[in-house]
């Protein structure tokens, strides 16, 4: 066992790079799709009141409406639409990432199970062991490019949703501030999981290919 710093990484017998199965990414890119997300995100953004309207003092309502003012509103709702599916497209680009690293990590479990130089790394009655979330690890440790996706927030909103959540299941709450937090928590709850404690898996000993759909 290998130590640096305050972190523990598992011995792995001979020199040579083992390469792991393909991380397959789809990337769930339809313009058919945003079209009606983006008409969903409008309904939103209309329904809760998303942008609040002009108050006149009293006496004043009934005046014609400013068409300038009139603009101007409707340019703002258009904005909160379009950044409100900005923040959704994002949600479902980590969810289509954590599902894919999900099943990549059972490929790797699959890989591991079959060789007898693996095989013990991830028994847990054996230490030093590796556990679900040292592939996670891995992935950071391998700087694989995500695209600006975060790799633990993006496992945590799989572990939360079976399925992409649909925009009108989500609140304007749950968009801006808490699906970051909720996905985050999931993780480190899951990471925890496993019995302590965690050995990671040296980064330069394994290749790592990440494949688009």
């Amino acid at each position: 066992m290998e130590i640096l710093g305050d972190r523990k990484f598992v011995e792995i017998p001979g020199d040579d790079a083992l390469d792991l199965p393909p991380l397959l990414i789809h990337d769930g890119k339809d313009p058919r799709r945003m079209h009606r997300v983006m008409g969903l995100a409008s309904q939103v953004v209309e329904k809760e009141d998303l942008v609040p309207h002009l108050n006149l003092p009293a006496g004043f309502e009934n005046l014609p409406e400013d068409p300038a003012t009139s603009l101007a509103f409707e340019r703002r709702k258009m904005e909160m639409a379009v950044n409100l599916v900005e923040t959704y497209m994002g949600l479902i680009r980590h969810w289509h990432w954590g599902d894919a690293i999900l099943e990549w990590i059972r490929q790797c479990e699959i890989t591991f199970d079959s060789r007898p130089d693996l095989k013990r790394l991830l028994r847990p009655d054996v230490w030093p062991h590796a556990g679900r979330s040292s592939f996670v690890t891995l992935l950071a440790d391998k700087a694989v490019d995500t695209g600006g996706v975060e790799i633990e927030r993006a496992v945590g909103m799989r572990l939360t949703f079976r399925q992409p959540p649909p925009l009108a299941c989500c609140t304007d709450q749950f968009l801006f501030y808490l699906n970051s937090a909720l996905a985050n928590t999931a993780y480190q709850t899951w990471a925890r999981m496993n019995p302590q404690p965690i050995s990671a898996l040296p980064p330069e000993r394994f290749h790592v290919q990440v494949v688009t759909m």
